[in-house]
């Protein structure tokens, strides 16, 4: 009893001070729910032999207009013009050169490939012969694509990211575009840590230079990009305080050793029809960079129920601690009390034989 309550002075302050201080033990806590929608602007030019001379906007580099949490911004391009569907040489490999018809196989489709043989062996070049196909013809490009990238000028493009959160627990809303960000404001801005860090608005070569990476080289090929925003905030101070941070980091693989299908790219086409209904179209091959936005954060604020919880833990906790060290003690005293008791015992025995004897 006595060491109980001279360690309950000791160590019980200090109990309850990490428990509700260092620990936040007197909060509650919510997850934080989140919308994200993204608006991208810039302008472009490129001049190529396929296309001419051509100004890119939103619309057409921005594919598609609107995703979840996330958006898509063309950088560069193989273009396959005026294909039709018609028969032509297939490109050179394993299943498609031949030297004669009995080398094709009629029907054939290879899904590595881009249309069914039809079992004609053909001239694709001078020097080389293919099965012909049946498919949009001229073929695409076998080749790598632009270097510099054809939509160099991304890299100055802007986002506008609104996020708004909420924390239904505690019935708490709010946005990244804080209350004193105004129309002026905005339409100057960019996002600088130093600057402008409650700016909404972000330009993609920074978002790549934060993360460490070169956006003309990304550009090339391709990749995916995070913005990650998070929102921890004690509810328990002024609504000011709850500001978001922002980091940003590159996602999919770029490792120089596992180079195979690096980068991020996809194919589209436009079609068009002429005045005598005969359907044409231009094959794009795009590659470019993703930005996915992910949204994290923990709301807390002061509530009984945690304070209750956690007080009747760390007393719970006291008591086992005090009794593991009472019922460590009281077993040394125990077995010094025994070993006494049996010393005085023994000793006892020994003068009584010791007295018999001396009288006989």
């Amino acid at each position: 009893s006595v060491i109980r309550h001279s360690c309950q002075p000791c160590f019980g302050p200090h109990l309850r001070r990490y428990v509700f201080f260092c620990d936040k033990g007197y909060q509650d806590t919510d997850t934080v729910i989140s919308s994200v929608t993204t608006k991208v602007k810039g302008i472009a030019l490129t001049n190529t032999s396929d296309l001419g001379l051509r100004i890119w906007d939103a619309a057409d580099y921005v594919i598609p207009a609107q995703e979840e949490s996330s958006f898509f911004v063309l950088t560069n391009l193989i273009i396959t013009p005026n294909q039709t569907q018609s028969c032509c040489a297939e490109n050179p490999g394993p299943r498609s050169s031949c030297s004669t018809d009995q080398d094709c196989e009629k029907g054939l489709v290879n899904k590595h490939k881009t249309g069914m043989q039809t079992g004609r062996c053909i001239q694709f070049s001078a020097s080389e012969k293919t099965c012909e196909v049946l498919a949009w013809c001229p073929l695409e490009k076998e080749a790598n694509p632009p270097d510099p990238p054809l939509l160099a000028e991304a890299e100055k493009f802007t986002v506008l990211i609104k996020n708004g959160i909420h924390y239904p627990k505690f019935h708490f809303r709010k946005r990244n575009i804080l209350p004193h960000v105004n129309s002026s404001y905005l339409s100057q801005c960019v996002f600088n840590r130093t600057t402008d860090p409650d700016c909404p608005i972000f330009r993609l070569g920074d978002i790549a230079s934060e993360a460490g990476e070169d956006f003309q080289t990304m550009a090339v090929h391709g990749g995916v990009m995070g913005v990650q925003i998070r929102w921890d905030c004690d509810l328990d101070w002024p609504e000011s305080w709850c500001v978001p941070t922002y980091t940003f980091r590159r996602l999919d693989n770029k490792d120089l050793k596992n180079n195979v299908t690096t980068g991020y790219n996809f194919r589209f086409a436009k079609y068009y029809k002429n005045e005598r209904g005969q359907e044409s179209r231009t094959l794009f091959k795009g590659y470019g960079i993703r930005f996915d936005i992910k949204v994290f954060g923990t709301g807390r604020k002061s509530s009984a129920l945690p304070i209750l919880l956690n007080l009747g833990a760390s007393l719970g906790l006291l008591g086992t601690v005090i009794l593991k060290l009472c019922g460590k003690n009281i077993s040394i005293i125990f077995q010094k009390y025994f070993y006494i008791m049996k010393y005085k015992y023994i000793s006892f025995l020994f003068n009584t034989n010791s007295v018999t004897e001396c009288c006989i």
